[in-house]
């Protein structure tokens, strides 16, 4: 057991210090010629309307770019709010969103509408909670440009204030720093090395169109990782970057909306039942195990744990993360583990923006 323990956490911090090397990280921001389409989806997002228009009209460096905001179906004061802070920029383009049809699930049905009003030769898929640098677009959009790549997931900096937060939130990075070969990644058409975040999503509305658009993945609630599956299956070429110099996002602000947050989607994140129960064999093995082998004076367990804990030191210091949150790591994949267990449990019954997910 303890072999096999310190086998993985070797294996965690050899991807995390070559990724380390060969990520992709957006830091010159080129002037962008392109027609650029920023596709905004809002549901009852009355707390950062105002904070989305904002960090979007001060976008730089884009020679043409329209703003494409959707109201779904708000029941709260997002339209008003987003339409008064708005008012005078003509490149906003405020829209209202149809009711959400048969076997769609919003965020799909969302992208779905933007992308068919976008004129756009590049679409820009992007959250209400996240922030952007003045040139954060032209940075991300450069980046896709200079790897040769269709699409392209810059994957933002993750606000984390409380305690619950900043246990599970810096996982997210860590997840696929410790795991994906990104160096293979970026130049395979494999959709097993997919890795994106709907966050911030860049790609080529081209690539959209020929993969099927949005109604290919109409059902999914983990759409950004199934639109890169869905653009890889097609031979179009993308990755994840690190997106810290450029974006953060503040998903949530409470262990409750953490938990129902993680609890809609994490079910489907391994691709099924079996993938969740090797997925919470490898946060024990490598989480949990170590440190009870290392407090039980076991010389392979510290080993074991030093390894796991310096690749989330690594991770913690690429993504901006907090570096003493990282030694907490057994405390972090405990949750994991529970949030898993708990987002099976709770499959088909969470409610999420006053819809059942």
């Amino acid at each position: 057991m303890l072999e096999i323990s310190l086998g993985f956490s070797l294996i965690a911090l050899l991807f995390t210090i070559l990724n380390n090397f060969s990520l992709i990280t957006p830091r010159i921001a080129e002037q962008v010629k392109e027609k650029i389409s920023v596709l905004v989806p809002l549901r009852n997002e009355e707390e950062n309307a105002v904070a989305i228009i904002e960090t979007l009209a001060a976008q730089e460096n884009l020679s043409h770019v329209e703003f494409l905001i959707l109201n779904d179906n708000s029941t709260d004061k997002t339209y008003e709010l987003i339409k008064s802070t708005a008012r005078g920029d003509s490149r906003f383009k405020i829209m209202q969103g149809s009711a959400l049809p048969e076997g769609w699930l919003g965020k799909p049905w969302a992208l779905a509408q933007l992308s068919e009003s976008a004129s756009g030769e590049i679409l820009i898929g992007i959250d209400a909670d996240v922030r952007l640098a003045s040139t954060g677009i032209a940075a991300a959009v450069t980046a896709m440009h200079k790897n040769n790549l269709d699409f392209f997931s810059p994957y933002p900096s993750q606000v984390a204030r409380t305690f619950s937060e900043r246990m599970i939130q810096p996982l997210l990075q860590w997840s696929w720093l410790s795991s994906v070969p990104l160096a293979i990644a970026k130049r395979s058409t494999n959709p097993a090395f997919a890795v994106a975040n709907g966050q911030f999503f860049v790609l080529k509305k081209s690539a959209l169109e020929k993969s099927g658009g949005y109604s290919s993945i109409k059902s999914e609630v983990l759409d950004d990782m199934q639109m890169a599956r869905v653009l890889l299956r097609n031979k179009f070429k993308g990755t994840v970057g690190n997106g810290a110099l450029i974006a953060q996002c503040h998903m949530y602000s409470s262990w409750q909306e953490l938990e129902n947050g993680y609890a809609k989607s994490l079910w489907k994140g391994f691709g099924g039942l079996f993938g969740s129960f090797i997925a919470i064999s490898l946060l024990i093995l490598t989480g949990i195990v170590p440190l009870i082998a290392a407090a039980s004076g076991s010389s392979l367990g510290w080993y074991a744990f030093e390894a796991v804990l310096l690749s989330r030191i690594i991770s913690a210091r690429i993504t901006r993360a907090n570096l003493f949150d990282s030694l907490l790591h057994p405390i972090s994949a405990a949750l994991l583990v529970y949030l898993i267990i708990y987002s099976w449990l709770m499959r088909g019954r969470i409610q999420w923006k006053g819809r059942t997910v």
